[in-house]
């Protein structure tokens, strides 16, 4: 029987997309999360060592909180699994003492740290955040309000990060013990992105900045945590993930997609109409 790649969080943004580039290239694909047949759920650990049996090499996203990547990767190591790829956050060593992406840091380091080869994928802010999280409601109610002002960001279409997740999965002489820091190929500011979907798919769309704390107040009023809504805009107007990498083209061997790919293939889907 050969054996399976394990792609946990395979219904999530990046993982769906990981999970059918594999299978396309005839490779046994296990796709386990909270709502797949296949169930993984970081908090429940007593139906890991199913999940990973016969598992060859895993793409993970990290768990919501710090901690259980630790005992994940060493149940991986110890079920025979030879390979992790990893998905982390841009400029993570840079982070510091910030509330924001611990859950990452600390799964980078238990892979890092894990008997087995590794790779860390670390991502800017996804393109698809427009269109597929946190910033498409607010679009298609006519208007993105956040705290981002003039520190632009390379946005990194998701499908680069699926295509990287992939040459890093079954190309392992090559990219094993590497963190690939994966960028856009320019940086975007938040009110020209939002210019570029109202052009492309002909709507009446406008950004606004507001203060942090009324971003905070209207996050935490959605559950979101105050810390991780007031902390991640507090990176990115450092400026310290405002610049562009060439990682991207270092993994696969081409130039990453631009921002604009993303806006027209999303408008012509239909992303951003009104419902």
């Amino acid at each position: 029987m050969n054996a399976h790649t394990l792609v946990v969080g395979a219904t999530g943004r990046t993982g769906r997309r990981v999970a059918a580039r594999l299978r396309l290239r005839g490779i046994p694909v296990r796709a386990a999360s909270r709502s797949s047949p296949v169930h993984f759920d970081w908090s429940q650990p007593g139906g890991w060592d199913a999940v990973l049996r016969g598992v060859d090499a895993a793409y993970v996203v990290p768990p919501p909180v710090p901690g259980p990547a630790h005992a994940f990767a060493a149940r991986a190591a110890a079920a025979g699994v030879r390979r992790l790829v990893l998905l982390s956050g841009r400029g993570a060593d840079g982070w510091g003492g910030s509330e924001f992406g611990r859950n990452m840091l600390s799964a980078e380091e238990a892979v890092r740290g894990a008997p087995l080869e590794w790779t860390v994928l670390r991502a800017s802010n996804f393109a698809q955040n427009f269109g597929e999280d946190v910033f498409h409601a607010p679009l298609l109610a006519g208007e993105l309000a956040l705290p981002a002002g003039d520190v632009p960001e390379p946005f990194v279409d998701v499908e680069d990060i699926a295509d990287a997740a992939v040459v890093a999965l079954t190309e392992p002489e090559r990219h094993a013990g590497q963190v690939y820091e994966l960028s856009g190929p320019r940086p975007v500011g938040f009110a020209e992105a939002v210019e570029l979907i109202a052009r492309a798919s002909g709507r009446a769309l406008t950004y606004r900045r507001i203060t942090r704390d009324a971003y905070v107040a209207a996050l935490v009023g959605q559950g979101v945590g105050p810390h991780e809504a007031d902390e991640m805009f507090a990176l990115l107007a450092g400026g310290s993930v405002a610049g562009t990498t060439g990682d991207l083209t270092t993994v696969l061997g081409r130039a990453p997609r631009a921002f604009e790919e993303y806006v027209v293939r999303a408008a012509a889907a239909g992303v951003w109409d009104p419902l």
